[in-house]
C-alpha cells in the first residue's frame, strides 16, 4: 500500500524541480559568450552579403569594431533582472550592442532604429538578432529601464521651487556665463574632500559597472591608459533635451489673480535646467555633461563622465566629477590637471600643491592677472615678472626644493652691467627676483607658466 504523505512530498519535489528548470531556460542565457556572437555574424554575413565589396569601407570599420567588442559581462550583470515568468527575454548583450550600433549608424530615435532593424538585415545581424526576428521599440525602453538602479526615473523630485537666480547671457560673444552657484569653490572643495561616495548608492551604478568592465578596463589592459600616473583634462559639454523648460503651476494663485507667485512648480524634467551654450551663443535646456579624459592618451580616451544640470558652472562640475571618480576608481592616481580658464580659482592651486598634482590651468583675466609683487614688480599674465621699466625678466632657472622660480634683469650683462637708464640694482649680474609658490600659487606654479612645458 502506498504512503499518501510520501507521494505528496515526491510530487512537490518534482513540481519544484520543474519550475527551477523552467526558470533557468526562461532567463536570458548566452552560453557561448562572445565567440557565439562572432560565429553568428560570420554565418549570416556570408548568407546575406556574399559579396564583401557590397559594403563600404566605413561599414567594415564598424563591423570590425563590434566584432572585437566583448559585451558578455552585460549578460552576467543583468541575468537576475529578468523575471522567470513570461516569454523568453532578448539577450541583454545583443540589446546593448544594438543600441550602440544605432549611435554608430547615426540613427538617433529608438523608434526609427527598431524600424530599421526590421528592414535592414545588416543592422539585425551586427546586433546579434535573427533577420526577421528583431525587438520592438518597447523592448529597448524596457532594457534601458533595467539598467537604471532606481524606481524613480529622476534624481530630483518633480515638484520644486523656481530658481531665484538664473543664468545670464554674458556680455562678450563666445564667453562663458557667470556662475550662479550658491556655494563657493572653496566651500565645495572642503565638502567633497571629506565625503566618500559609494557606487551602490547611485542609480547609475549598473551603467558605470558596464562602462568600467567593458570599456575602461579594456583601455587599461591595452596600455592605452596608465592608471598609476594620469594626466587628466576636463570640460563641460551642453546636452540639450528640449527647446524650453517644461514646468507648470500646481497652486491656485493664478485663479486668485496672483501671476508672479513664488510657489513650487511641477517640472517634467527635474534633473535639467537652463544653461548657456558659449560655443553657439544661445540658451538651452538640458544637462551639462562633464567629461574627464586621459589627456596623455591617443584620442583623449574617457575616464569618467557625469551629467549635471545645464546651469552647473565648470569650476563646480569638475569637482563634482573628480571626487566621484576618486571614490569609484581608487586605483587611478592623477598627477596632472589640464583645465581651461573657467577653473582658474585659488582653491584649485592650493589643492594641487597639497596633493602633489601639477596644474596646467589657463589664467582668467577677469580674476586679476597683474599682481603687485615685492612692492616694485608686477607679474604679467604669463606668470613672468615685469620690472619697473616695463620689461619682462629673463627666466634663470627653478628651485623645486624651495618651490620657487628665479628671474633676472633682461638688460644686465655680467661684463658690462645693466644698460637700463634707471637700473634696479648696482650689481653687474642685475636685479634678481625669486617668485615663491607660497606667495601666489595661482600665478606662480610648476612648471613655470612661461616654460615650454
Amino acid at each position: 500500500m502506498t504512503n499518501p504523505s510520501k507521494n505528496a512530498a515526491l510530487r512537490a519535489l518534482i513540481y519544484k524541480s520543474y519550475f527551477r528548470l523552467e526558470a533557468i531556460f526562461l532567463l536570458p542565457v548566452n552560453t557561448g559568450g562572445h565567440s557565439t556572437y562572432q560565429n553568428f555574424v560570420v554565418e549570416n554575413l556570408r548568407k546575406y552579403y556574399p559579396n564583401p565589396d557590397a559594403l563600404s569601407r566605413s561599414t567594415w570599420d564598424i563591423i570590425d569594431r563590434f566584432w572585437n567588442l566583448d559585451l558578455s559581462y552585460t549578460d552576467e550583470l543583468m541575468r537576475s533582472r529578468y523575471s522567470v515568468f513570461g516569454p523568453r527575454p532578448r539577450t541583454p548583450s545583443c540589446m546593448q550592442r544594438s543600441y550602440l550600433l544605432s549611435i554608430d549608424f547615426k540613427v538617433t530615435l529608438l523608434t526609427d532604429w527598431a524600424a530599421q532593424l526590421k528592414i535592414n538585415p545588416l543592422y539585425a545581424i551586427l546586433s546579434g538578432f535573427e533577420v526577421g526576428d528583431t525587438p520592438g521599440v518597447g523592448t529597448f525602453y524596457d532594457f534601458l529601464n533595467r539598467l537604471w538602479d532606481s524606481d524613480s526615473d529622476n534624481l530630483n523630485p518633480h515638484v520644486r521651487p523656481v530658481k531665484s537666480k538664473e543664468v545670464k547671457k554674458p556680455k562678450q560673444k563666445g564667453a562663458k556665463a557667470e556662475s550662479v552657484e550658491k556655494t563657493t569653490v572653496e566651500q565645495l572643495f572642503k565638502t567633497l574632500e571629506q565625503k566618500s561616495f559609494s557606487i551602490d548608492e547611485h542609480p547609475y551604478g549598473s551603467l558605470f559597472r558596464l562602462y568600467q568592465k567593458e570599456f575602461l578596463e579594456q583601455s587599461v589592459k591595452r596600455e592605452l591608459i596608465t592608471p598609476e600616473s594620469l594626466a587628466v583634462a576636463g570640460d563641460g559639454t551642453p546636452v540639450m533635451t528640449s527647446h524650453r523648460e517644461r514646468r507648470k503651476r500646481i497652486c491656485d494663485c493664478a485663479e486668485k489673480g496672483i501671476t508672479d507667485c513664488k510657489c513650487d512648480r511641477y517640472f517634467s524634467q527635474p534633473d535639467c535646467d537652463i544653461g548657456w551654450d558659449s560655443s553657439r551663443d544661445c540658451f538651452y535646456h538640458g544637462y551639462d555633461l562633464y567629461m574627464i579624459v586621459a589627456s596623455d592618451s591617443d584620442s583623449d580616451l574617457p575616464i569618467f563622465p557625469l551629467l549635471n544640470p545645464a546651469s552647473k558652472h565648470d569650476s563646480h562640475g569638475f569637482l563634482e566629477t573628480y571626487f566621484r571618480m576618486k571614490s569609484f576608481l581608487p586605483d587611478f592616481h592623477v598627477n596632472k590637471w589640464l583645465l581651461d580658464s573657467a577653473h582658474d580659482a585659488m582653491p584649485y592651486y592650493l589643492y594641487c600643491r597639497k596633493n602633489g598634482i601639477s596644474p596646467f590651468i589657463d589664467l582668467n583675466e577677469k580674476r586679476g592677472i597683474k599682481v603687485k609683487y615685492k612692492d616694485d614688480f608686477t607679474i604679467g599674465k604669463d606668470g613672468v615678472p615685469v620690472c619697473l621699466a616695463g620689461l619682462k625678466m629673463n627666466h634663470d632657472g627653478t628651485e623645486p626644493s624651495k618651490a620657487r622660480i628665479k628671474y633676472r634683469c633682461p638688460l644686465a650683462s655680467r661684463k658690462n652691467g645693466c644698460s637700463c637708464a634707471h637700473p634696479c640694482s648696482d650689481s653687474k649680474y642685475g636685479r634678481t627676483v625669486h617668485l615663491a609658490m607660497k606667495d601666489n600659487p595661482r600665478l606662480i606654479n610648476f612648471p613655470p607658466r612661461d616654460s615650454e612645458a
